[in-house]
């Protein structure tokens, strides 16, 4: 799941770091503000197992949020473009937010007050049901079901929605379910996915009757009612698929729709009357919509709502965080920390390597570049103890089987990176001074800050660092390129769901390398990949620990990305809004409880 444009997140497990849990002194504190960020036991308590819903688990409607009022527009500040809004694209958090809005899917994750997750259904009647030893699943429609222009949802539109999913166009969301049914290689089963009158066999996808969906795999899959709640598996109606084009105009089946999109500048989401919550075990609908302006930077983000004037009153941060250089004016003014939220988020903020790079293709140099970076300034680049801790590795603490103590570079000694080793290591690769990087970057505050961090530092090892500026909205479909021009970038992965295998699998099989794929460092070792396949086929509790011999050789024998920071995060709204709560599914304000407290 890349982040931001990060990808949705799934369950916050338990979480410790190397080192001491808030860095002292990489925050923006200055060591007369408390520091409130979340900890050890704020990650343990949102590591709750989860569970999957039966048919009472799953009927709507919601429970009412205390104290909720209807009516009023939200207003939503973002500071760039939604990245997509066709379903099969979606892979990261701006567009997964969104999504909870206008899209729905199979299933989808419900919250209770404590953090308790569950996989509920959505436009199923229940989680799924398992038969075959978790080869085969089936899910059942719920009655009244319709999308934005009054038509019934059945089956032929979920298996529509699954086949175009293999169509070449769709190549930015997730590939779990593809994978699943017919192999690494997917697309040659249906290489124009349904558009040509073709379609998957009943052999591997029946649709009975209108109201019944039955994945059949050739191994067991209990992951898939997880994957199946992920926004990119969310429907696409067949009437209303426009292929291409649908990416900028979605029909809904979530309780709003899109009324105006302009894009760059803004989007304006109404109430979408033919959805039913009665359906609808998850969402609310409180708000008439959701004015949203997709020019707002961070730092005037947080300003504006630090302040609470005017339309502010009203508005939220979506997926943005606080401004770093402001989180003591948030945290150290009671009336102004109320109006935020915070929490642990999935992601691992790594330096990656491009091993195609004639230069990245040396581990020395890899590693030197890993001992030397700054990662304590890299945090503080990001809110300082209340945006990341120092990491060890690449699993972070939101997984199962995180080690605290896992550090093999030695970052918790030498937090502010270790030139010394770095220039030795240089030395012995026999690399010149002045041999040039080129080091990719994403144009958003966060990225900018670092870029200066990383330039510098590169420098002192005697790199002439070309830094080149990506316009965060295509971030990661720019270096998602296998001939990308780049030989090193900041990248961010958490979990899809809780397991290794979501995060070790997209990142680094090697037999997933490929344009729009998530190996950005086309990583292609054999034993890693031999070793990815063996922890797939065995059950969680047996696969842990070939998780870890994976995870341990990718970090020390292979070296692709340099492990920098876990991240976290903190967000605000303005006064006027109700039902602030942190989405520990999300990692962000939770989109689907939020009401103004005076329409």
């Amino acid at each position: 799941m890349k982040p931001l444009r990060s990808r949705p997140v799934r369950v916050i497990a338990a979480a410790a770091v190397v080192g001491s849990l808030a860095l002292t002194g990489c925050s923006s504190n200055d060591g007369k503000t408390k520091d409130e960020s979340k900890s050890k036991k704020d990650a343990a308590a949102q590591s709750k197992a989860v569970e999957y819903a039966d048919a009472a688990g799953s009927t709507g409607p919601a429970a009412e949020v205390p104290g909720a009022k209807p009516g009023g527009f939200i207003n939503v500040y973002m500071q760039s473009n939604i990245s997509h809004m066709d379903p099969g694209q979606i892979y990261v958090s701006d567009a997964g937010q969104l999504s909870n809005l206008i899209h729905r899917g199979l299933t989808n994750w419900k919250e209770d007050a404590n953090g308790n997750l569950t996989v509920v259904g959505d436009l199923a009647t229940d989680a799924g049901k398992m038969s075959d030893g978790g080869k085969t699943w089936t899910y059942t429609l719920k009655d009244g079901i319709k999308d934005a222009n009054g038509n019934p949802i059945t089956s032929a539109d979920v298996r529509h929605t699954i086949e175009r999913l293999y169509a070449k166009f769709i190549f930015d969301g997730p590939t779990y379910v593809q994978s699943w049914l017919s192999g690494d290689e997917y697309r040659k089963a249906l290489p124009d996915g349904p558009y040509t009158g073709k379609s998957l066999p009943d052999t591997v996808l029946a649709t009975p009757d209108a109201k019944t969906i039955v994945f059949k795999f050739q191994t067991a899959q209990g992951d898939l009612p997880q994957a199946l709640a992920m926004p990119g598996y969310s429907i696409v109606p067949k009437k209303g698929d426009t292929k291409e084009k649908y990416d900028k105009a979605p029909v809904a089946l979530g309780p709003y729709k899109i009324a105006e999109f302009k894009s760059g500048k803004s989007l304006k989401l109404v109430k979408n009357t033919h959805w039913d919550p009665k359906t609808d075990s998850v969402r609310h609908a409180y708000p008439d919509g959701f004015n949203f302006n997709l020019t707002v930077d961070q730092a005037s983000q947080t300003k504006r709502l630090i302040a609470d004037q005017g339309e502010a009153k009203n508005a939220i941060q979506f997926t943005d965080s606080v401004d770093g250089a402001m989180i003591k004016d948030v945290v150290s003014k009671p009336e102004v920390k109320a109006r935020s939220v915070m929490g642990y988020q999935p992601y691992v903020w790594q330096m990656t390597f491009n091993l195609d790079s004639a230069t990245m293709k040396d581990k020395k140099v890899r590693d030197a570049i890993t001992h030397a970076l700054p990662s304590k300034r890299m945090i503080g680049a990001d809110g300082g103890s209340y945006g990341g801790e120092l990491a060890g590795g690449l699993m972070g603490p939101t997984l199962p089987g995180y080690d605290p103590n896992y550090d093999p570079y030695g970052k918790g000694k030498k937090p502010n990176g270790d030139l010394a080793t770095a220039k030795k290591l240089l030395a012995e690769a026999g690399v010149k001074s002045g041999t040039k990087l080129t080091y990719a970057y994403s144009n958003s505050p966060r990225g900018q800050k670092q870029m200066l961090i990383v330039k510098e530092t590169l420098g002192k090892l005697g790199f002439d660092v070309q830094a080149k500026e990506i316009d965060r909205a295509t971030f990661y479909e720019q270096i998602g390129k296998v001939k990308n021009p780049y030989d090193l970038y900041m990248t961010g992965w958490g979990q899809d769901w809780p397991s290794a295998s979501t995060v070790i699998t997209p990142v680094y099989d090697g037999t997933k390398v490929s344009d729009g794929g998530s190996n950005y460092s086309h990583i292609n070792d054999p034993e890693v990949n031999a070793g990815i396949k063996k922890a797939l086929a065995l059950p969680p509790t047996e696969a842990a620990g070939e998780w870890e011999k994976v995870h341990k050789r990718i970090v020390e024998q292979i070296n692709p990305a340099a492990p920098v920071y876990y991240a976290k995060h903190i967000q605000l709204s303005g006064s006027n809004i109700g039902g602030l709560r942190y989405d520990t599914e999300a990692s962000y304000i939770d989109i689907n409880n939020l009401f103004l407290k005076n329409p």
